[in-house]
């Protein structure tokens, strides 16, 4: 490489490395297929210098490296000093299109979309030899010249700024949330790069793997990511339509119709596999389902479809699906119908074994679920009042979480803590729902390392390093509890600009003093009782401490609001970071479904 290679070290962000050794020795060989130059970079390993077309960089992972991305630069300079500027992927931010990858025992990898779009991008598994890529998935292709439709409030220089993170206006950011309408921005970026990672849609059909040790070819502006100029006429050589002989033209126009025959025969030969393989996977994820130990009730769609009144009362709407009343026998039941394209069948499998295996006052009881072909839904006891987004409580929360996070054999991180999944029952205690992203901790282990999941502006600042504790869950709840005592959410793009992010409000307001300030004007209950709602926020500042390790445990949290003991007061008032503040796509990882055993009671 060129001495010049590492000038773009000190415009790179630095993340911290997970102490797994890689399975065996894996190289990246990147292309630049693109008509101008590029210089790309790669996180563990700095910039790789300046790459005209058709050149390559390989790169040789270090020892002990697990994760990483590889992002282009474009449009960079360099002054006398060497320091450097970019139009894009600079460490100013987006826009950049981010190849991701996790080695291990299975590598998984990616193009994520989320922070922008600039150059097309194919991130391939080159086969070992004589294994022929025995055992990869596909690789994931994202050819499509965005660039060129970016709507005008999205340009940024050299390409497409993330709606998410420039904006967070759901006239273009679509997280999944009811709200979310089809056209926005975020939704395009994923209908023009369908294998690759984004807010609009995140499933398992945007993460790839393959047994570890494989080597992988990045190519930016992939072949078929350039639009060929028409070729240019020469008049000395063109032949006048009136002069094309007949012959010619009969033969051109049998041999069009015989290559669309072929076509058809092919396009549905691939339709037909498609089908077969499909219902195989069903099929086998059925079989999977009957397998599982100490699992729930199991029904049939038709019973469910009875049970809703062919799901005619919908009761809310999540990402990944729609809830229905229904009744089953004398008992009024909450049908949770999951859509096709959501909540995939590892997070499915996550949440029957996990809540159908514990049980708490203040978890939602799960009943039983349906597993038939392709239609999977959940079946909860009924809440009649609602979320917590109408009713106030914050003792049941903690509890529930303490619960999960001390008392059953494993520790559980929900990782999802947020008001649309805290219900109420007909007495208003609080129960916390939706087990689809929880993460199992081994109780001899500090922590899990699992791949971004949660929702915009609940999120801890420790999924930056995806190296993740059950404390993610506190700082959630922290945010929560603010949420209530001040009556408001976290992120509110309807207030002045200074107002929009609650914690970073409540930064300034705990430095001068005026906390109440941040009280529910419109409860008289909460005004009335200033001085404990002002606890109360001293203890959430306790959860939304930005060092994990400062966090108290949920056990903590509910001696403190019992009375017990009091919040610490020694802590830092500093709770969000700049990146922590981005909305962060809800996202699915990796994690095996947890086993029925290690969940069924107290230790």
């Amino acid at each position: 490489m060129p001495s010049s290679s590492w000038t773009l070290l000190r415009l790179l962000p630095l993340f911290l490395l997970l102490p797994v050794a890689t399975n065996g020795a894996v190289t990246l060989n990147i292309t630049n297929r693109c008509s101008y130059t590029m210089w790309p970079a790669a996180l563990l390993v700095g910039g790789g210098g300046q790459l005209n077309p058709g050149e390559s960089w390989t790169l040789h992972m270090p020892a002990g490296t697990t994760t990483g991305h590889v992002w282009p630069h474009t449009g960079c300079s360099f002054d006398s000093s060497g320091k450097g500027t970019c139009l894009t992927g600079d460490c100013g931010g987006p826009p950049q299109t981010l190849a991701e990858f996790s080695l291990g025992e299975t590598d998984f990898f990616d193009i994520s979309l989320v922070d922008g779009f600039n150059v097309p991008m194919d991130f391939l598994p080159v086969p070992t030899e004589g294994q022929e890529g025995k055992g990869c998935s596909k690789g994931p292709h994202c050819t499509a010249n965005i660039t060129s439709q970016c709507p005008s409030e999205l340009k940024a220089p050299g390409g497409c700024n993330s709606a998410c993170t420039a904006f967070n206006q759901s006239k273009y950011c679509c997280t999944g949330s009811s709200t979310c309408e089809p056209t926005t921005y975020s939704v395009f970026f994923i209908r023009m790069c369908p294998d690759a990672y984004g807010y609009a849609v995140d499933s398992s059909s945007t993460t790839f793997s393959c047994p570890g040790g494989t080597s992988y070819e990045v190519a930016f502006c992939p072949p078929d990511s350039i639009s060929a100029s028409p070729p240019a006429t020469n008049p000395s050589t063109s032949e006048n339509s009136s002069t094309f002989p007949r012959s010619r033209l009969v033969a051109v126009v049998l041999g069009s119709v015989a290559t669309l025959i072929v076509l058809i025969i092919f396009i549905t030969f691939l339709a037909y596999k498609l089908r077969t393989r499909q219902h195989g996977e069903m099929e086998e994820g059925d079989e999977e389902f009957g397998e599982l130990p100490g699992m729930p009730i199991r029904f049939t769609f038709q019973q469910l479809e009875e049970a809703t009144n062919n799901f005619r009362d919908k009761l809310g709407e999540g990402g990944f699906g729609s809830v229905f009343e229904g009744k089953y026998g004398e008992e009024k039941i909450a049908v949770k119908r999951l859509d096709q394209a959501g909540q995939g069948k590892r997070e499915f499998l996550a949440e029957v074994q996990t809540i159908g295996s514990i049980h708490h006052i203040n978890l939602v009881r799960l009943i039983g679920f349906c597993a038939e072909k392709s239609h999977r839904l959940l079946v909860y006891e009924h809440m009649p009042k609602g979320s917590l987004d109408k009713r106030k409580i914050i003792t049941h929360i903690a509890k529930g979480l303490s619960y999960l996070h001390d008392e059953c054999m494993k520790r559980i991180a929900h990782l999802d803590v947020k008001p649309q999944n805290i219900l109420l029952d007909e007495n208003f205690n609080a129960k916390l729902s939706d087990f689809g992203l929880c993460k199992l901790i081994d109780r001899d282990k500090s922590q899990v390392v699992t791949r971004m999941r949660g929702t915009p502006g609940y999120l801890a600042p420790e999924w930056l390093t995806s190296q993740i504790t059950e404390k993610a869950d506190v700082y959630s709840f922290g945010i929560v509890a603010m949420e209530i005592v001040s009556g408001r959410k976290n992120l509110d793009t309807s207030r002045s600009e200074e107002s929009i992010h609650l914690i970073t409000l409540l930064e300034e307001k705990v430095k001068s003093d005026e906390l109440a300030d941040l009280i529910d004007r419109h409860s008289p209950n909460m005004q009335a009782h200033q001085q404990e709602v002002i606890q109360t926020m001293k203890l959430a500042m306790w959860c939304l401490q930005i060092d994990c390790k400062r966090r108290p445990q949920m056990y903590e949290v509910v001696k403190v609001l019992e009375g017990h003991m009091d919040a610490e007061t020694k802590i830092d008032h500093k709770f969000v970071t700049s990146a922590a503040m981005f909305p962060i796509a809800e996202t699915l990882g990796y994690s095996d479904p947890p086993v029925a055993s290690v969940l069924s009671g107290p230790r």
